[in-house]
């Protein structure tokens, strides 16, 4: 077959392609965001500081905070507000000897009609009964964490004075779901707890979802809210950054902001949830600079709305780039493993990812496409090539230098397959984080292990033989292991969450100073790119250059794993990629420089 061909069908499908990315890349700019203030903690800091919620609350809108989130209020809270009165029965007993009370019933008494409001709410059992001349409400259940609703006045008044307001009811099985269940001034929806509302009967949260007449929904970074992925399908999604209150109290202002401003800018939040500080002083501080931050961002605060958007038809023309991909994988690897590897891959991808299997195949064969042009990019001296057949183990000192038209290829064939995987995964439901990639752990693990398939000699047996009755020797178990480690580094550090107690704080601080003037690199990526020219511009023996290849085919791998966060925006996936590509090729001339220094002492 003429893999001329192949590499031309793969360039045409990229380029068809690129326009598919532009209504992604449309509705994913960053903002409008909105500032939105937790009213319990506000609430708390009012009454500490002898303020009422509104007057605390536009002190607030000043500073540039322009939404308000809003519990629904439980039997409990309205007790504490003093708006009812609740006891149990063997309380009220006591105090009313002759009260007509139900043992083990409890009972509350307040306005007349907050109480047939309750009564209608709840799907148990109630009664009234009347005691001298005040009526009570009585239940078979300890009610007093029951869902009571929402204070009318307040919504009505702080959507009056422009707040954008967020509703968070409380969901409960002895709910009706009946009446309203947020006000009407409420702009989105933010459900409290582990839960949505009506979970875990579909048929109730599809209720919910009518209820809900069209509002938005939050989805909460970090919070997997049951029930969430089923009303999402209803409703429009707004996603939603905080920080849990004893998290916040361990940062600083510019610690706190410095991530806010991050969720705003690079993963596409568009409601910052904020509490306050301890101190006023320190909220004031905090709000400064958040503001300030998010305007040198140009991100702008505002009222959000929810990003959506049709994915454009040319996408399918990505299947025929990564048919070409499998193909030109199936013929570059070593006979006879490259077709039966290749049907494998496709299998396991299509019964693994199903409808993903498209983006999961582009991540895993892409980067490999690019070492598998040693053969025309090489020198066969650089291959351990003579005479038809393969000595990767010889005892040849050096060989000759290849330059950089490998690596080259390398990151051209991961950008054609970035291009295949934004095109065929990016919908709305994945930019909303709402279907993930599938198969993130493989981007970084086939990749590596099919490059190092491709350094298999055609006289694999031969090399096996040769292999197995070379005399090892210390330097060679040290860099085999040196490599080993750093190859299983890269992959446990994988995500967001690795970091904890894998991370130095030395490169926690290195981080946060980049991401302060960029758009932050993957380490592995960078790491990668500078050993390119390290490999591939010095004479190394062609066990030493396999390895050293072998490295760098993680930091090519990373660069599919990157763009697989379909949450992250496009062009920011694309700088983080950009920006490792630069600084690690920077690294890498600078080291190729010392090496050769050093080599030419070491040599005299």
């Amino acid at each position: 077959m003429n893999l001329n061909l192949l590499r031309i069908a793969v360039l045409l499908a990229a380029l068809v392609c690129i326009p598919a990315l532009l209504p992604r890349m449309k509705a994913e700019r960053p903002g409008p965001v909105v500032l939105m203030m937790d009213g319990e903690a506000v609430s708390d800091e009012a009454r500490t500081e002898g303020k009422s919620l509104e007057a605390l609350l536009q002190e607030y809108k000043a500073q540039g905070v322009g939404g308000v989130a809003l519990y629904e209020r439980s039997v409990r809270g309205l007790v504490d507000k003093g708006r009812v009165i609740y006891q149990s029965a063997a309380n009220l007993k006591l105090i009313y000897p002759v009260a007509p009370v139900k043992p083990g019933w409890y009972y509350l008494t307040g306005p007349t009609a907050l109480l047939d409001q309750l009564a209608a709410e709840w799907d148990v059992p109630t009664e009234r009964i009347t005691i001298g001349t005040q009526s009570w409400l009585g239940a078979p259940l300890d009610v007093g964490g029951f869902p009571a609703g929402f204070d009318p006045d307040l919504f009505r008044q702080l959507k009056a004075q422009g707040f954008y307001l967020a509703a968070r009811p409380l969901n409960s099985p002895n709910r009706r779901f009946e009446a309203p269940l947020v006000p009407p001034e409420t702009d989105v929806v933010i459900f409290g707890g582990t839960e949505v509302l009506g979970f875990p009967d579909p048929e109730t949260i599809e209720k919910v979802a009518t209820r809900l007449e069209g509002k938005p929904v939050a989805m909460i970074e970090s919070t997997n809210q049951r029930g969430f992925d089923l009303i999402s399908k209803y409703l429009p999604v707004l996603r939603l950054f905080s920080i849990k209150a004893d998290w916040q109290d361990k940062l600083t202002p510019p610690e706190v902001t410095d991530k806010f401003v991050l969720a705003a800018r690079e993963r596409g939040h568009q409601i910052l949830y904020l509490r306050p500080f301890r101190t006023a002083q320190d909220t004031r501080e905090f709000l400064s600079l958040l503001t300030n931050d998010l305007g040198r961002s140009h991100i702008p605060i505002g009222t959000p709305m929810p990003r959506n958007f049709h994915p454009s038809p040319l996408r399918y023309v990505a299947w025929i780039g990564i048919a070409a991909g499998v193909v030109l994988l199936a013929l570059g690897l070593p006979a006879p493993f490259g077709i039966p590897v290749a049907i494998l891959l496709t299998l396991f991808a299509l019964g693994y990812a199903r409808s993903e299997s498209g983006p999961l195949l582009a991540a895993m064969v892409f980067p490999v496409l690019g070492f598998l042009e040693r053969p025309r990019l090489l020198a066969p001296a650089v291959l351990g090539i003579a005479g038809g057949r393969s000595a990767p183990l010889q005892p040849a000192a050096v060989t000759p230098v290849p330059g950089m038209g490998l690596w080259l290829a390398a990151v051209l064939y991961a950008f054609a397959g970035v291009i295949f995987l934004a095109a065929l995964g990016s919908t709305p439901q994945s930019v909303l984080g709402l279907q993930p990639f599938k198969g993130v752990s493989l981007t970084l693990i086939v990749p590596p292990l099919l490059v190092a398939l491709s350094f298999l000699p055609r006289d694999f047996k031969g090399a096996l033989n040769t292999l197995y009755a070379h005399p090892l020797r210390l330097g060679e178990v040290a860099l085999a292991i040196f490599g080993l480690a750093l190859v299983a580094l890269a992959l446990l550090r994988r995500g967001n969450d690795a970091a904890g107690s894998i991370v130095p704080s030395w490169e926690l601080q290195l981080r946060a100073f980049l991401q302060d003037i960029m758009v932050r690199p993957r380490f592995k990526e960078i790491f990668a790119h500078a050993l390119a020219p390290i490999a591939l511009l010095l004479p190394w023996p062609t066990w030493i250059r396999n390895s050293l290849l072998l490295l760098v085919s993680v930091g090519i791998a990373s660069i599919l794993n990157t763009f697989s966060h379909y949450h992250t925006p496009l062009t920011i996936s694309f700088f983080r990629v950009l920006n490792g590509i630069v600084i690690g090729l920077i690294v890498g001339f600078i080291g190729l420089a010392i090496v050769r220094r050093v080599r030419r002492w070491w040599l005299e």
